[in-house]
């Protein structure tokens, strides 16, 4: 069987945390092994949390905020297993939801990252996957997840079918995902210039391009609090989008970059991607 190593990356993460490691505790998978909390500076008492209360997880205490990227590839390279969980720290797996995650992998060589069905804290379903990021894609992903959050009929319908639905998306959200060590050791793990948000989607698209999966696996649940950290410092959360944003399009559509920047000075919005840390 193969092994499983758990890192989950904080920030100010002391009102969620206990039960996302108590989730992890009760419900361990058949191949239950090492979990590694990485905490980006914390304000809060998370780290002190952690040492005091969970004995048995590794701590990795950063002296500044290294973002999500760089954080989970700390702790990655902290752990030995074959398998990876990822998980928020506002994210609770629900009983044998990792269990389906790694049957997927056991039953198809071909994925390579396995993602959940992220459900809020009410039960109703995250768009949490999707099509590559690119200036239509974003808008119909916007508009499929503000009409699912406004209950307009037709999109909500669509989005509760297809969030019950197993598929093979682009990209499936860095919320919760299972993936093979190999493939993100091959890929480089997470690209670190994007500090805060579409680093899952730059490293979905890396392991598609060398010839992988990824699989969205609806029998596997977990509840997600949805932007917990990201509440307790929101314009800085909004800057690091912002900054991702601008750094994803130069990566992958840069004759659209240009035409982003624009879009974003004329809004009043065009962060300064000289300076990544918060």
């Amino acid at each position: 069987m193969p092994s499983l190593s758990t890192v989950i990356v904080t920030f100010n993460s002391a009102a969620t945390l206990p039960a996302c490691l108590e989730a992890l505790r009760a419900h361990a998978p058949a191949a239950s092994g090492q979990i590694v909390v990485v905490d980006n500076a914390s304000h809060d008492s998370t780290a002190a949390i952690v040492a005091r209360d969970w004995p048995a997880v590794t701590l990795l205490r950063m002296e500044a905020n290294l973002g999500f990227a760089a954080a989970n590839n700390r702790g990655i390279r902290a752990t030995t297993g074959d398998r990876l969980l990822l998980v928020n720290p506002d994210a609770e797996v629900t009983p044998h939801a990792v269990d389906h995650l790694m049957a997927a992998l056991d039953g198809d060589s071909t994925v390579a990252i396995a993602g959940p069905r992220i459900v809020d804290v009410t039960g109703r379903a995250e768009l949490s996957f999707g099509p590559h990021i690119s200036p239509w894609a974003e808008a119909w992903q916007k508009l499929r997840v503000r009409g699912h959050e406004h209950g307009w009929p037709l999109i909500a319908a669509s989005v509760d079918r297809d969030t019950h639905r197993p598929q093979y998306p682009d990209w499936v959200s860095g919320a919760c995902w299972l993936a093979r060590r190999a493939v993100l050791e091959a890929a480089g793990f997470f690209d670190e210039r994007f500090f805060l948000y579409t680093e899952d989607v730059d490293l979905c698209a890396r392991v598609r391009t060398a010839g992988h999966r990824v699989a969205f696996v609806p029998s596997a649940v977990v509840r997600h609090a949805r932007g917990t950290s990201r509440a307790t410092a929101r314009a800085a959360a909004d800057l690091h989008y912002r900054r991702s944003q601008v750094a994803f399009y130069e990566k992958y559509h840069p004759r659209w970059a240009p035409l982003l920047r624009r879009y974003l000075m004329l809004k009043g919005a065009l962060p300064d991607t000289s300076k990544q840390q918060s």
